[in-house]
C-alpha cells in the first residue's frame, strides 16, 4: 500500500507533492524585518529536502506587529526584495510550495529575544507601544497595550492588505493568517483578553468580527489561485476562554470566508493554560474540527514519528501534517520518511547518492 504521508494533495487550486509541512518556527534574527542569510540557510535546507510545503515564520504586518525586533516583517521594499531571493533559492533546488504566515503580536509584542530572557522592552527601553483590543497587559508588571479604536482596527487591517500584496509580488504561494498562540487575532477571540463593549467584543459572532475582517481581506488582496489559510489555537487550556467548540464555529465561518484549510495549534494566550501535552496532543481538535465544520484541517504538535503521521492521515483525523522542532532536529526528516514508509522520493542532484533506496541503482534525481 502506498503511503499516504508521501501522496499530492490540493490546497485551494495549489496542489502539493505530499502531505508534510514545515511548520512556521520563529528564528529572532531580522534586522528591521528584513530576514537574513540566517533565514536563507534556514528555509533552504528544507527545501532541499523537499516537503510539500514550508511556513515562513510569524511575520510582522507592521513593525509594532512584530514580537520582538529581530522577527521578520513584510511592511519594507527590502524585507520584500529578501524574501523573494529566498523564494528563488528554495524552488531551485525543489518541489516544495512556500507559504508565510502574516501575524500581528498584538499585547505580546516589544518583548526580546526568548535565550534573552523573552521580557518586555519597556518604551523607556526602545520598546514600542503595543495594542489589543483591552488594555489589559499579557503579564503582571508589563506596560498595558492600547485598546484598539476604529482608526487602530483599520490601520493593522490595511497593515495585512500591504503585507499581502507584497507577499504576491514576492512569489509566495500561499498565506497563512495567524490566529493563535496568543497574538492579536487570538487576542479578539478570546473572552479572557478581549473585554470589548462595542461591536468587536461580548458575544462569539462579536468576537469573530475582527479576526474574519483581516481573513477576508487578506483572501480578497491575494491572487485568487493562490491559497489562504489560517492558524488558530482551538482552545486556550483554561475555563472560561476560547475553546474547541467555539473554534468549530469559527472554521464554519471562515470556510464561507473562502479559507482553505485550518492549522490547528492550542493555547498560548494566557499563563494560566493548563495544557496536557504528548504525543499528537493536538490531532483531536483538527479531527473534530476537520469532522464538525467539513473543512480542510493541518495537524501539528508532538507529530515526531513517520508512522504516527502516516497514521493520523489514514485515520482521516487530518489533511495533512506539521512539524516545527522535528525539523529543526532532523531537516532531512522527510528523506527518513521516505526511507521508512518505502515511498520514492527525489533528492537533488548533487545529494542523490547519499539515499540508501538507490544503491544499486541509477539515480532517481531532480535538477
Amino acid at each position: 500500500m502506498s503511503s499516504l504521508l508521501f501522496s499530492p494533495l490540493a490546497v485551494g487550486k495549489l496542489g502539493l507533492a505530499n502531505r508534510i509541512v514545515v511548520a512556521p518556527m520563529c528564528q529572532y534574527m531580522a534586522s528591521d524585518g528584513v530576514p537574513s542569510d540566517w533565514h536563507l540557510v534556514h528555509l533552504g535546507q528544507f527545501a532541499q529536502s523537499g516537503p510539500g510545503l514550508i511556513l515562513v515564520e510569524a511575520t510582522g504586518v507592521e513593525a509594532e506587529g512584530r514580537i520582538t525586533p529581530a522577527c521578520t516583517g513584510l511592511y519594507s521594499d527590502a524585507s520584500e526584495a529578501a524574501f523573494a531571493r529566498i523564494i528563488e533559492f528554495c524552488r531551485s533546488v525543489g518541489e516544495s510550495k512556500i507559504g508565510i504566515q502574516l501575524s500581528h503580536s498584538g499585547r505580546k509584542g516589544s518583548t526580546r529575544k526568548p535565550w534573552e530572557d523573552g521580557g518586555q522592552i519597556v518604551l523607556a527601553d526602545g520598546g514600542w507601544e503595543t495594542s489589543a483590543p483591552s488594555g489589559d497587559p499579557y503579564l503582571e508588571g508589563w506596560e498595558p497595550p492600547a485598546a484598539l479604536d476604529q482608526d487602530g482596527l483599520e490601520r493593522i487591517k490595511a497593515a495585512f492588505v500591504d503585507a499581502t500584496r507584497r507577499a504576491a509580488r514576492a512569489g509566495f504561494n500561499l498565506i497563512e493568517v495567524h490566529a493563535a498562540h496568543g497574538y492579536l487575532l487570538h487576542q479578539f477571540l478570546s473572552p479572557i483578553s478581549n473585554r470589548r463593549e462595542d461591536a468587536y467584543g461580548g458575544s462569539l459572532e462579536n468576537r469573530m468580527r475582527f479576526p474574519l475582517e483581516v481573513f477576508e481581506a487578506v483572501r480578497q488582496a491575494f491572487p485568487t489561485d493562490r491559497p489562504v489559510i489560517l492558524r488558530l489555537s482551538a482552545t486556550d487550556w483554561i475555563d472560561g476562554g476560547w475553546d474547541l467548540m467555539q473554534s468549530i464555529e469559527f472554521a464554519k465561518a471562515l470556510k464561507t470566508a473562502g479559507c482553505d484549510m485550518v492549522h490547528v495549534s492550542s493555547g498560548g494566550l494566557d499563563q494560566q493554560q493548563q495544557i496536557v501535552a504528548g504525543p499528537g496532543y493536538q490531532v483531536r481538535f483538527a479531527d473534530e474540527i476537520k469532522r464538525q465544520a467539513d473543512i480542510a484541517t493541518l495537524a501539528v504538535g508532538q507529530i515526531t514519528e513517520p508512522i504516527q503521521a502516516e497514521t493520523i492521515l489514514r485515520s482521516g483525523q487530518a489533511d495533512a501534517v506539521a512539524l516545527a522542532r522535528g525539523m529543526l532536529w532532523d531537516p532531512r526528516w522527510v528523506w527518513h520518511a521516505a526511507k521508512e514508509l518505502d515511498a520514492e522520493i527525489q533528492l537533488p542532484a548533487p545529494y542523490a547518492r547519499c539515499n540508501p533506496a538507490m544503491r544499486g541503482k541509477p539515480f532517481i534525481t531532480r535538477s
